[in-house]
């Protein structure tokens, strides 16, 4: 009884860790996205305040950079979670030890990627919407 009590212990701080090291995981993807994001926005001045001149509105705006982040997250999460069963599959065939992928688990994780980049995508796609065409178009 009191082996099983220090195991339960054991399990539960390890559970702690592995979600701070997670958290921390998340925290960092998303400064990265919210990185890449800002440089495509500064990168597409030009582009953004022709658009603007033109007639497009902010809110048309903040959607296309909030779905190129979602988009660029959602391609991340499919890629780190095909990457991961793959890896899975491999460390069975060594190890002969079962694998028991969760389908419902695995969407969750890819929609949460997915949220992570509109989360961390929104200030870059704000500083876009916001952008006055005028000094846009002028922008070198």
């Amino acid at each position: 009884m009191e082996q099983a009590k220090k195991l339960q212990e054991l399990s539960n701080a390890t559970n702690q860790q592995l979600i701070w090291i997670a958290s921390i995981s998340l925290l960092v993807g998303g400064i990265g996205v919210m990185n890449i994001m800002l440089v495509s926005v500064t990168e597409r001045t030009r582009e953004i305040g022709l658009k603007k001149a033109l007639g497009a509105r902010k809110r048309k705006i903040l959607s296309q950079f909030l779905t190129e982040a979602a988009v660029l997250t959602l391609l991340g999460g499919i890629i780190g979670i095909g990457a991961g069963i793959g890896l899975a599959y491999i460390i069975s065939g060594i190890s002969s030890v079962p694998v028991a992928i969760s389908i419902p688990i695995s969407l969750v994780a890819v929609l949460f990627s997915m949220l992570i980049g509109i989360v961390f995508g929104l200030i870059p796609s704000l500083k876009a919407a916001n952008m006055n065409p005028i000094d846009a178009l002028r922008y070198e």
